[in-house]
């Protein structure tokens, strides 16, 4: 994809983020779910690294390679005419600038970082440490002119006996990746909290993404608490996983 096109469909995404409320961008794994998602209207779509590994019979938190991943996102980023955001999970062990660099060349123009790097663990980064890789993340995308919708991503709710005790860290680090330059923050693990939800999105002066079921989750809801961005994980493909199930079992032996 060239460079000219890659800016505008970055460009294209940012403006997205300020007409939607929220934006939802489906979370797809392959040519034909990206093609199936943006034929149904969706002016925008993510690309997941838990469905992308099931697709590829890999293991997901960085059981593929950064190369493998970009070799399998390139094919699908060129087969819509949206703008396409990959989850790169903690970073596979690349720094910021060789990350921006090999999302751009594959035509992707949004990502989202995790703070559990996998690589080494699965430790936890700290507040300070995920901030620098989002930081270097923003520069090195400002450098290419390529205007990359960074959404920082962190687990600690996940990781947490009681998600409503680490609601204070939480919130510092999120506000420490807005700081930063990140154009949106994901806290993963909180979508089915009201409260949580609104201490964040109250919080935060840029759009705070969540997990939704695209069947058990209802949009509305979601505005309601003021959720700026709406992707599925892997929750997308688990449901057509059980409509394919449902549809095959009266003919199943």
């Amino acid at each position: 994809m060239d460079f000219h096109t890659t800016v505008e469909r970055a460009q294209r995404l940012k403006k997205l983020h300020a007409e939607y409320k929220p934006l939802v961008l489906p979370t797809v794994w392959d040519v034909w779910s990206a093609r199936t998602a943006a034929a149904a209207g969706f002016p925008a779509l993510t690309i997941g690294s838990h469905p992308l590994a099931d697709s590829r019979g890999a293991e997901d938190q960085e059981g593929q390679t950064f190369e493998e991943v970009l070799a399998a996102v390139r094919p699908i980023i060129a087969a819509v005419d949206v703008p396409v955001s990959v989850d790169l999970e903690a970073g596979y062990g690349q720094e910021p600038a060789d990350l921006i660099a090999g999302l751009t060349e594959a035509g992707g123009v949004g990502l989202n970082l995790e703070d559990t790097v996998h690589s080494d663990g699965g430790r936890v980064r700290t507040t300070s440490e995920h901030a620098q890789y989002i930081a270097g993340l923003r520069a090195a995308a400002d450098k290419t002119g390529i205007p990359v919708w960074i959404n920082g991503r962190t687990d600690l709710f996940m990781h947490a006996p009681d998600a409503s005790a680490v609601l204070d860290e939480a919130l510092e680090r999120l506000r420490a990746l807005e700081q930063a330059g990140a154009d949106s923050v994901y806290p993963v693990g909180i979508q089915d909290n009201d409260d949580l939800l609104t201490a964040v999105t109250g919080a935060l002066g840029i759009p705070v993404n969540s997990t939704a079921h695209p069947v058990k989750h209802d949009l509305a809801r979601f505005r309601r608490l003021g959720v700026g961005r709406i992707t599925y994980g892997p929750l997308l493909q688990f449901a057509m996983a059980d409509a394919m199930k449902s549809t095959l079992a009266p003919w199943a032996p």
